[in-house]
């Protein structure tokens, strides 16, 4: 039987990597890995390990990039959610079924991927991947566990004009249950939030010293209230670990 999926990597669609600097900046975030890889997408990008999850910025070089159009629609914000699984084969053949088209898929030796369509899960690209061996993960580059920084992400927010409607359908894709505007998974709560439009709204962060962060976003000049810091579209919620 296939376990519930975990949380991996969450990920900010900006018009700068100014962005990317700025939450180094405020995270105290190690080495960043740049994945030449994005290009196929007309992104950059910058991917920081905070435990064995990660961070991203992704930035559109190409005025044909999904990201641009989603900017352009949008605003910056919140870009695409990464799921890790341990049957992909079972990921795919559920998606299938319930008619959710996956818009990108890779099988190498050491990872299988596939990205859901936003327009069948709504509010971002969720993106399913099996990592070979589970706790390695090729997108955080070959030297994240070195310029990892202590943290973890406990989770999401999402907002939507019609909250369980959409959580069904993240749980849908995911494998797992929705309890009305919360979608449990196995590590991280995703919760759905009433809102005008369906969006990957804030990100929650557990990490060791997160007044001293929202300290030095403030001294930045980034907008920080309770402990909810807005970084490019996005509500990073600082909890202390």
């Amino acid at each position: 039987m296939t376990n519930p999926p975990r949380l991996r990597q969450l990920v900010i669609a900006a018009r700068s990597l100014e962005t990317a600097d700025q939450l180094a900046q405020v995270l105290s975030l190690g080495t960043p890995y740049i994945d030449p890889g994005v290009g196929e997408f007309g992104l950059v990008n910058r991917v920081y390990a905070l435990g064995d999850q990660f961070l991203e910025v992704v930035v559109p070089v190409a005025e044909t990039a999904p990201a641009a159009r989603f900017i352009a629609r949008g605003g910056e914000g919140g870009y695409m959610a990464i799921f890790q699984t341990d049957d992909i084969a079972a990921t795919r053949a559920r998606a299938d079924a319930a008619g959710i088209r996956r818009v990108w898929n890779i099988d190498l030796p050491d990872i299988s991927a596939s990205h859901l369509h936003p327009a069948d899960v709504g509010a971002a690209i969720v993106s399913i991947d099996e990592a070979r061996p589970a706790e390695s993960w090729r997108w955080g580059g070959p030297d994240w566990q070195k310029n990892a920084v202590p943290g973890r992400l406990t989770g999401a927010v999402l907002t939507s004009n019609d909250p369980a409607r959409l959580a069904a359908r993240w749980a849908q894709g995911l494998g797992v249950e929705a309890n009305g505007g919360l979608v449990k998974i196995a590590d991280a709560d995703l919760m759905i939030h009433p809102g005008p439009v369906d969006r990957l709204a804030r990100f929650r962060l557990a990490i060791p010293d997160a007044a001293e962060a929202a300290a030095r976003a403030i001294r930045l000049g980034l907008e920080v209230v309770d402990n909810e810091l807005r970084l490019a579209g996005v509500g990073l919620v600082l909890e202390q670990a």
